[in-house]
């Protein structure tokens, strides 16, 4: 079951989200809603009425943060049903809060690899409001997404970002964090396909609790075939699916004590195959090849031999070194508030309190690696005698009792062994409380000094800043007065100017005006002109029309003669005898005259024709 305080940062973007006026409230209205949404996903019955009853006394206004939280934990959080999907309601959430803060930036990954980054801060980051994630937390998440993409870890450019960082502040946000690894400071040069695996193989690991996951063959309990499977191992179970979209669950395989695994011979055609027995039924699995095979059962093994005592020793450890490690945290915090400062008295202090308590900070880290050194030792035991009591599990009753003597045995000594790290961490506790309050006193004192130098540098400021006002205000009052000359000036170079420009006008007015005149009276003679060749021209039509129509009378009059002369002549023709040439044929019989008398004819009648040509 998810914690409370997992459940809660999610919702609290949701809240901050809906909070336009950033004055930590938000309308009734809106909460129905964010309500609603919450007990749909988290499974809980609605109950409309109850907000209503719970901000009774609030109708005037919207509610805060800390009017919300009370009915967000009695009417909601208390009623939560352990089937619910986390994340969908991280998806909710996200949709809520992430257009105000990423859609005018242009990254380099996409929106569901920065959901999957949120996730993955929302993980990493304290249960402290506003959310934020330290120095320590950004470094091993950027270590374990170089390591997922194949890269090196580069060291000075974490050192060069991590200076930048604490001059301005020591922390981030979930946006600052996208906008770190979409804008890729670190990852230049990096594939964004390759970028999106890692990405996606970190947030698997850190946020789903998937441990591995692939492809593999899977042989069905009824129909007894073989079908491919998405397979993904998780802390305590092992679920397998239709695709890796993980759209269609087929199944979950439970892992416990109770459980084990062995590797199988190749049979049937299938190869790499392994066995996962448990109380209920058995999965025979065929895996890829030899290496992913044998990852898969080690992963198995590892999970199902520590299950009994490592939870146990985790969670008691992880408590520890947790609060032995937000103690130092907040030590070294408090030692690194103070700012550079540059007076001499100041300095010194600082020299004196920093090689004092970096000769502390060594010590304190010295006796924190042995502690570490100490529990990994033990752990190296633990593992190796609960390997032992595996081995011997298999041998009968007799060496399981034997087994869980020895295991009972082994978690006495343990918990020994926990008492004095315990008592160790709270003397150091104590140490550093000590040591604390020590950095306190100094701290007081040097805030005192630098209240006083901080009076002193206000008053030189201010004298300073009034007499670079008065200069300030001189040299304007200057500008001002040369500025006024300057363009006093140019006004009267403008004026002047003007006049010309209008006299010049006025002459070039007055010399197309005497064109124009000009051109009129040129235009009016060419006009009479025109009018005088017009009457010319009719005179001359008129004169044309008299000399054709006489023309048509000459020739009428000379067709006529020419008729006469032809007549005439014909009349006076000599009458001959007949010659014995060919008499001449036509359409009516033979010809009144011959072929040299129409010679003859045709001769004259041209002659008097050209005659009457010439004489026209």
């Amino acid at each position: 079951m998810i914690s409370r305080d997992e459940i809660l940062k999610p919702i609290w973007y949701a809240f901050t989200a809906l909070d336009v006026d950033r004055n930590g409230k938000v309308s009734k209205s809106q909460l129905k809603v964010l309500s609603y949404n919450l007990c749909t996903i988290l499974r809980i019955p609605h109950n409309t009425s109850a907000l209503e009853e719970h901000f009774k006394d609030d109708d005037e206004g919207p509610v805060s943060t800390q009017g919300y939280m009370p009915y967000l934990n009695m009417c909601i959080l208390n009623k939560i049903q352990a089937n619910f999907d986390f994340n969908e309601l991280n998806k909710m959430c996200w949709t809520l809060s992430a257009p105000k803060h990423i859609s005018g930036k242009h990254l380099l990954i996409s929106g569901a690899e920065a959901f999957k980054v949120w996730c993955i801060f929302n993980y990493l980051s304290e249960d402290k409001y506003p959310l934020q994630i330290v120095i320590e937390e950004l470094e091993y998440f950027l270590r374990k997404l170089l390591a997922a993409m194949g890269c090196s870890w580069n060291e000075d450019r974490f050192e060069d970002y991590k200076m930048q960082l604490s001059a301005k502040k020591k922390h981030l946000n979930a946006w600052e964090l996208i906008e770190l690894i979409g804008m890729g400071h670190f990852t230049k040069g990096i594939n964004p396909q390759t970028l999106s695996m890692g990405i996606n193989e970190v947030y698997q690991e850190l946020v789903m609790d998937v441990i591995k996951q692939g492809y593999m063959m899977k042989k069905g309990h009824k129909r007894k075939n073989w079908t491919e499977r998405w397979f993904e191992l998780h802390l305590n179970y092992m679920s397998y699916y239709v695709s890796e979209d993980l759209l269609e669950q087929k199944g979950c395989i439970s892992l416990d004590r109770n459980c084990c695994v062995e590797s199988l011979p190749d049979k049937d055609g299938k190869k790499n195959l392994f066995i996962i027995k448990c109380v209920e039924k058995s999965f025979e699995i065929s895996a890829s090849d030899k290496k992913t095979k044998q990852e898969w059962i080690q992963g198995i093994k590892h999970l199902y031999t520590k299950f009994t005592l490592m939870a146990v020793r985790y969670l008691y450890i992880h408590n520890s070194m947790c609060s032995c490690y937000t103690a130092i945290q907040d030590c070294i915090v408090r030692i690194r508030q103070p700012e550079r400062r540059g007076v001499a008295l100041r300095s010194v202090f600082a020299s004196e309190l920093r090689n004092r308590l970096k000769a502390e900070k060594e010590a304190m880290e010295n006796r924190m690696r042995q502690l570490q050194l100490a529990n990994e030792s033990k752990q190296a035991q633990l593992e190796a005698m609960t390997k032992k009591l595996q081995e011997a599990s298999v041998r009968g009753d007799l060496e399981e009792q034997r087994r869980l003597q020895t295991q009972i045995e082994l978690l006495d000594q343990y918990r020994r062994d926990l008492e004095q790290e315990k008592m160790a961490r709270m003397q150091m506790e104590e140490q550093v409380v000590e040591k604390a309050n020590e950095v306190e006193q100094y701290w007081q004192r040097m805030q005192e000094l630098e209240e006083m130098y901080r009076q002193l540098k206000k008053a030189l400021d201010d004298e300073r800043q009034a007499k670079e006002d008065e200069e300030a205000l001189s040299k304007l009052q200057a500008r001002l007065l040369q500025e006024e000359a300057s363009k006093r000036l140019e006004l009267e170079q403008i004026h002047l100017q003007q006049q010309e420009i209008l006299t010049q006008s006025q002459k070039e007015k007055q010399e197309l005006e005497r064109e124009r005149a000009e051109k009129e009276r040129a235009l009016q003679a060419a006009q009479e002109q025109l009018e005088i060749l017009r009457r010319q021209r009719e005179g001359a039509q008129e004169e044309y029309e008299v000399v054709t129509k006489k023309l048509e009378r000459a020739t009428n009059k000379t067709k006529t003669w020419k008729h006469k002369v032809f007549n005439h002549e014909g009349l006076l023709q000599i009458i001959q005898p007949g010659n014995k040439c060919p008499t001449r044929m036509t359409n009516w019989g033979p010809a009144a005259f011959t072929e040299t008398e129409l010679d003859e004819m045709e001769r004259i009648w041209q002659e008097n024709k050209n005659r009457s040509h010439d004489g026209q």
